[in-house]
């Protein structure tokens, strides 16, 4: 592989001038003529909003409706790179055009800002980039960005049965945001997440240059691997080190209604959920419904568990015996067919599913995110199902800690909510009733819901979660404010690597070429807002 590759053509950018007049597509396509790109591979790759296939290309990487209606700003350009030296001369095209380059792999961004802004903007659409190349000899895999979860488990599956990569449920999340974000599964508990078993990547930097691990050096490798990529390149490719499963693992999916013992089954889970065996992970969810006419919250336990039923068993007896797992409740079967448990298809359901990039529908979401580091008490989880019925729709997950997390440095990657906490909390709202009305409604509730939660989570700052990107935790316009605007968001993702993080950037792209609304800052304003 090559080290590094610098594009010829700097000369070219630094002498071209730009006519006001000139459209973004114009002045794309003249720059990346000057990088010798053939005109037959510029006109197959650059979208303008007068082609007949934009709205098409936009749109099928769209994973939230919120971001897909007429009011919603459109990218000037999209660029669906083929080649290293295509996503080369995009960046340092955006970069001389001084236009924000919006970086997409699969669309999942909860606030879409891989694909929004109120910029002028270029969207830079990695899903062509989705070779994946597992190698069990040292069992790792080199997966380009703009391949997804699903596609990279079957890869896996092909190579090994015994063999599994511990990142995401959803089968349609792209692999570029997810790990840059840190990313996590049910596996979370066993080997943590999933950025901590990446070993190699390969980039494009503000410069234009195609890096390794080791031409990048260590600082930003460790930055891409939990700080949001997006901060800082364009991740082309990770190398990830693949995990041992065993040939059985169990499932199991138990509900218990609010009379049914749902408030004594999740205080009874908060006191074993970080210390339970590493093989088992649960997770939680809390959902208001009707029953009889009657409004409540039910309780829903979904497991994994890396072992069959006659282990795992006796410690659900021993210790969570509230939940009243049977052997008639789990599920034996091979690593592969959990992946299609968890990701909610049928039990007949072939692993070719998993090689499908379109999700079964899409809906108008809000999603936020909490940690917990002490047991909510009955109380208090009596008072949370009251204020979910009287709120309305939105939906609680808890996802266990403890294991392999607790045992990892929060200094290790920039993702630092590590040891300490209990679980995390995931706040979800779907609707699909269309307009300004409904969008009120959904989002004020899961807003009331969250402001209802601070009695019960960290503090000081209320931790977040990057990949459950959320933007009323805070904004940057990238101006002269920008470090104080980041602090806001930045410590609640990162706590104290927050400020390495800046360092990092500020190091790699002073220019503040790679710059979206929760963008890393530099450090030193220079006058680096330079969206026109």
């Amino acid at each position: 592989m090559k080290k590094f590759i610098v594009l010829n053509f700097l000369y070219f950018l630094g002498v071209l001038t730009f006519a006001s007049a000139d459209s973004v597509y114009d002045n794309f396509v003249q720059c990346f003529a000057g990088a010798k790109i053939p005109d037959a591979q510029i006109s197959s790759i650059v979208y303008s909003p007068d082609n007949a296939s934009f709205a098409k290309v936009l749109e099928s990487y769209i994973r939230n409706r919120r971001f897909n209606v007429s009011t919603t700003p459109k990218p000037s350009i999209i660029v669906t790179p083929t080649t290293e030296s295509h996503v080369s001369a995009a960046v340092l095209c955006a970069k001389k055009l001084g236009v924000q380059l919006k970086i997409r792999s699969g669309g999942h961004d909860y606030e879409g800002i891989s694909y929004v802004s109120t910029a002028t903007f270029v969207v830079l659409d990695m899903f062509n980039f989705r070779s994946i190349d597992v190698n069990m000899t040292d069992e790792t895999a080199w997966v380009q960005t703009g391949a997804m979860l699903g596609e990279v488990y079957y890869r896996i599956w092909q190579k090994s049965k015994v063999h599994a990569y511990p990142a995401g449920i959803c089968p349609t999340v792209g692999v570029g945001g997810h790990i840059s974000g840190a990313g996590y599964g049910n596996l979370l508990r066993k080997y943590g997440l999933t950025v901590d078993h990446v070993v190699d990547a390969q980039i494009v930097d503000a410069n234009g240059r195609i890096l390794n691990r080791e031409t990048m050096g260590e600082d930003l490798f460790w930055a891409i691997r939990g700080g949001g990529g997006a901060s800082f390149a364009v991740i082309l490719s990770y190398k990830i080190k693949l995990v041992p499963v065993p040939p059985t693992v169990t499932v199991f999916r138990i509900e218990k209604a609010y009379d049914e013992n749902a408030t004594d089954a999740v205080f009874q889970y908060q006191q074993i959920v970080d210390k339970m065996d590493n093989d088992l992970f649960i997770r939680v969810l809390l959902q208001p419904i009707t029953r009889n006419k009657k409004r409540s919250v039910r309780a829903t336990f979904i497991g994994l568990f890396l072992g069959d039923s006659s282990r795992l068993l006796p410690i659900t007896d021993s210790q969570f015996p509230i939940l009243g797992l049977k052997k008639s409740d789990c599920q034996e079967m091979p690593w592969i067919n959990s992946v299609l448990f968890w990701g909610n298809f049928d039990n007949k359901t072939s692993p070719k599913a998993l090689l499908s990039r379109t999700p079964d529908s899409v809906n108008f979401l809000k999603r936020k995110s909490d940690y917990v580091k002490t047991p909510i008490s009955k109380s208090g989880l009596e008072s949370l199902f009251t204020k979910m019925v009287e709120i309305g729709k939105v939906g609680l997950v808890f996802n266990s800690y403890g294991g392999r997390m607790s045992e990892i440095p929060a200094t290790e990657t920039p993702f630092p909510h590590r040891a300490g906490n209990l679980y995390k909390i995931q706040y979800s709202v779907n609707w699909s009733e269309e307009g300004e009305a409904a969008d009120k409604n959904y989002m004020d509730q899961i807003r009331q819901l969250f402001s209802f939660m601070a009695p019960f989570v960290s503090s000081n700052p209320r931790e977040a979660y990057l990949n459950y990107r959320d933007l009323d935790i805070g904004t940057t316009d990238n101006g002269k404010n920008s470090y104080s605007e980041g602090q806001v968001y930045g410590l609640k993702y990162f706590k104290g690597n927050f400020d390495r993080l800046v360092k990092i950037k500020t190091a790699v792209d002073p220019d503040n070429v790679f710059r979206n609304e929760q963008s890393i800052p530099t450090l030193n304003f220079q006058g680096r807002r330079r969206s026109r």
